[in-house]
């Protein structure tokens, strides 16, 4: 479905999605019209989804990056259905994740300190009922990437 100039031009987006169909063009070996129809081809299919912003957590001034980990008193389509709802309300959660195991779900927030992250914590337990909520602050980020590997394309 997709050939290694797919992924190329995949791999240049996703380090810099300003740059020109020209210069992609000239980095993959195509000429601008084949190169524009492949990412046009490419973003009627959906695989890329849009071109946005990233935006320095420090610098907007939310540099505390706290996981909270979910445990659900019950597991109904009910009670996830609340939980989607509720989450999305709440812009401090930046990613939520349904896992397998002991945690149900994984919650990523992003804050500037621990009393903004204490409002978040009550705001969501007003919400949603649970089992068990359980915070841990990231203390370094190791890595930090929105890049996907392009190799099982």
């Amino acid at each position: 479905m997709f050939d290694h100039i797919d992924r190329k031009i995949i791999e240049i987006l996703q380090v810099n999605a300003e740059k020109s169909v020209v210069e992609i063009a000239e980095a993959v070996g195509l000429s601008h019209t084949p190169c524009w129809r492949r990412i046009k081809r490419m973003e009627d299919m959906g695989l890329i989804r849009s071109r946005v912003a990233l935006v320095d957590r420090r610098m907007a001034n939310v540099p505390m990056t706290i996981f909270i980990s979910v445990k659900v008193p019950r597991h109904t389509t009910a009670w996830l259905d609340t939980f989607r709802k509720e989450i999305r309300d709440i812009p401090e959660i930046l990613e939520a994740y349904r896992l397998t195991g002991d945690t149900d779900y994984l919650l990523r927030t992003v804050v500037p300190d621990i009393d903004v992250y204490d409002q978040v914590y009550k705001n969501l337990i007003s919400r949603v009922e649970f089992s068990d909520l359980s915070s841990s602050i990231a203390m370094e980020e190791m890595k930090f990437t929105t890049a996907l590997p392009t190799k099982y394309m």
